[in-house]
């Protein structure tokens, strides 16, 4: 447990509901330097180069530039808080699975109810994997909510069972659309979330920024599926660039992931939620 009592509750409460909310969790001179990366990567084309590459890696090639080889999201992905937390959230051994960074207009549009555990074909729930949800400038209604189903990470399903659903409001959700800036939200992969789009466009509003980081359970027998065909180039950058700085030997190696699969669904959109 936290050395904290109250970010105990709050670990324990993670296996039950499958998700923590920590509002400000990242220090401001983090965030101050993670907006303009976010904001040069969406402006000069850099995420949607890497979005053609997960669409077609033989027809487009890997991209020359990936998210960690940005001071600030290499910083982020290791930040030493969460680091700690995900280390009681999944044991003492873990990898980064992922990282998305992406920019949308307050007012988008929403994603329909799904899940991000990566099993194929989903069979258990034995080693848990989780998606840290950074929202650098906070969360608030005109932007789009984050809306959670509690305890829906317990389900063995596919990631679009309730994908017919849409955005719908579902008996015994939580939307969280009033989140301070600086804060992140941990989910267990399997829970399902959805991206409800706001109720109408707010002139003025600003911007939706969330990072996406996924990290997931290492061990013995474990492998787990890459979404991304240039999955070992982001490793590589990582430990070219001494992102785990001897801590977390296992963080960036790549012999916790079998061969890519192509027939990953939506992973090429980036962020979800």
């Amino acid at each position: 447990m936290s050395d904290d009592a109250g970010t105990a509750v709050d670990v324990a409460k993670f296996f039950v509901d499958g998700y923590l909310v920590l509002p400000g969790f990242l220090p401001a001179a983090l965030v101050t330097r993670l907006s303009p990366e976010v904001d040069h990567w969406v402006d000069t084309g850099l995420r949607q180069r890497s979005i053609d590459a997960c669409r077609g890696l033989k027809e487009f090639g890997p991209p020359s530039v990936v998210e960690l080889h940005m001071p600030a999201h290499g910083e982020l992905a290791v930040h030493p808080p969460l680091l700690k937390l995900l280390g009681e959230l999944l044991g003492p051994s873990f990898a980064f699975h992922h990282l998305h960074s992406d920019r949308r207009p307050a007012g988008g549009s929403g994603k329909s109810w799904h899940h991000d555990y990566e099993q194929r074909p989903q069979r258990d729930r034995t080693h848990p994997m989780v998606h840290a949800l950074h929202y650098i400038g906070g969360l608030r209604p005109e932007m789009g909510g984050l809306a959670l189903l509690p305890g829906s990470h317990m389900e063995v399903a596919e990631k679009n069972v309730r994908a017919a659903l849409g955005t719908a409001v579902l008996p015994g959700e939580v939307l969280l659309d009033e989140l301070p800036p600086r804060s992140t939200v941990i989910l267990h992969s399997a829970l399902f979330h959805t991206r409800r789009a706001a109720p109408g466009r707010v002139d003025g509003a600003g911007f939706r920024y969330m990072i996406d980081a996924s990290y997931c359970r290492t061990g013995p027998g474990i492998q787990w599926p890459p979404v991304k065909p240039y999955w070992r180039q982001v490793l590589a950058v990582a430990r070219e660039r001494g992102l785990a700085d001897g801590k977390w030997p296992e963080l960036f190696e790549e012999r916790h992931f079998h061969a890519y699969e192509t027939d990953h669904e939506n992973e090429s959109e980036g962020p979800a939620a």
